[in-house]
């Protein structure tokens, strides 16, 4: 198993030098540069964009490009085109506030949905699989956006609740008791709008798996065998319906940056998707570039660990 270790890290190495390259050409050569973000400022004469693409390299051979963000990201060196900050540690602030998101999201989605698809397969064709099907279709067909703005409105409207940003303005002075429900106001709203599609996508893959593993011969064996219904069930039906989303989950931590854009710029949360967003519209090529290397390194890591939890999960896989 070691020697697997060792060459499926080496082989993700090499993706992630292949992924830096392919992400530096696509946007160096998509149209426009940083020196065109605001064409119409009667202030900026054209020695002064030479100057500007002289400052940032952009007048290099695009190889050239990539070797200096190389060498300033491996230094710490990298800095935003737009205020000239250094962007590892911008990058690490906006991505602590995103985390609290994220694995509150993660915790709901994978609480709510497995017993939702359990029960929804148990009791094929009841009422209560029925309701949580055309609830589960509705939340995946209602745009996310379209859901936060009403939830928004009712939350203000009805329960006076503040639900912009991270924290209430002012609150910084207050009880300690007082900060703590006001984070928890803060978080409880986006934290929802991220898990309601994820909790409709995976309790229906859920119930998919459930009903797969019923029908196999071996469940009908052990109900055979007198074993009681509920051994069977969550013994050994779930335990193998369950082994696919070992996979899922480690697919889910690129969403730690691409997730939840829609939602942080609804919520005004200063997270790591708004920052990519925010980068895109400023064509900041250093702060764009490290967070596609970043959502690459999640995605590698999320693979591989993927790949290690389904070989203990499952002992008829065997990493050599």
């Amino acid at each position: 198993m070691l020697g697997y270790l060792l060459r499926s890290l080496i082989e993700r190495l090499v993706l992630l030098v292949v992924v830096s390259v392919l992400a530096h050409a696509m946007v160096h050569l998509a149209p426009g540069e940083p020196s065109e973000v605001d064409p119409m400022n009667p202030r900026m004469k054209p020695e002064d964009v030479a100057r500007l693409r002289a400052a940032f390299h952009l007048d290099e051979p695009l190889h050239l490009q990539y070797a200096y963000w190389v060498r300033d990201l491996a230094t710490g060196e990298l800095r935003s085109f737009k205020d000239n900050q250094p962007v590892l540690p911008r990058i690490g602030e906006r991505f602590m506030n995103s985390l609290p998101l994220f694995v509150l999201a993660t915790l709901v989605i994978w609480t709510l949905s497995f017993p939702l698809g359990v029960q929804a397969a148990l009791r094929r064709g009841s009422r209560f699989d029925r309701t949580t099907t055309v609830l589960a279709y509705a939340l995946i067909a209602i745009p996310g956006f379209f859901l936060a703005y009403l939830v928004i409105i009712a939350a203000v409207q009805v329960l006076g609740l503040p639900v912009i940003g991270m924290r209430t303005f002012g609150a910084e002075t207050a009880p300690l008791s007082v900060r703590v429900m006001d984070r928890i106001w803060h978080l409880a709203l986006p934290t929802l709008m991220l898990a309601f599609g994820g909790i409709a996508m995976l309790s229906r893959y859920a119930r998919a798996q459930m009903i797969e593993v019923l029908a196999a011969d071996y469940v009908r064996t052990a109900h055979a065998k007198g074993l009681p219904a509920e051994t069977v069930t969550y013994r050994h039906a779930l335990r193998n319906a369950l082994l696919p989303f070992v996979t899922m989950f480690g697919l889910m931590l690129p969403g730690l940056v691409g997730g939840s854009v829609i939602i942080e710029q609804i919520f005004a949360w200063p997270g790591i998707g708004r920052l990519g967003y925010e980068a895109i519209l400023g064509r900041d090529y250093p702060v764009v570039l490290t967070l596609n290397l970043f959502a690459a390194v999640l995605t590698v890591a999320g693979t591989f660990l993927s790949d290690v939890l389904y070989a203990l999960a499952d002992p008829r896989i065997r990493l050599r």
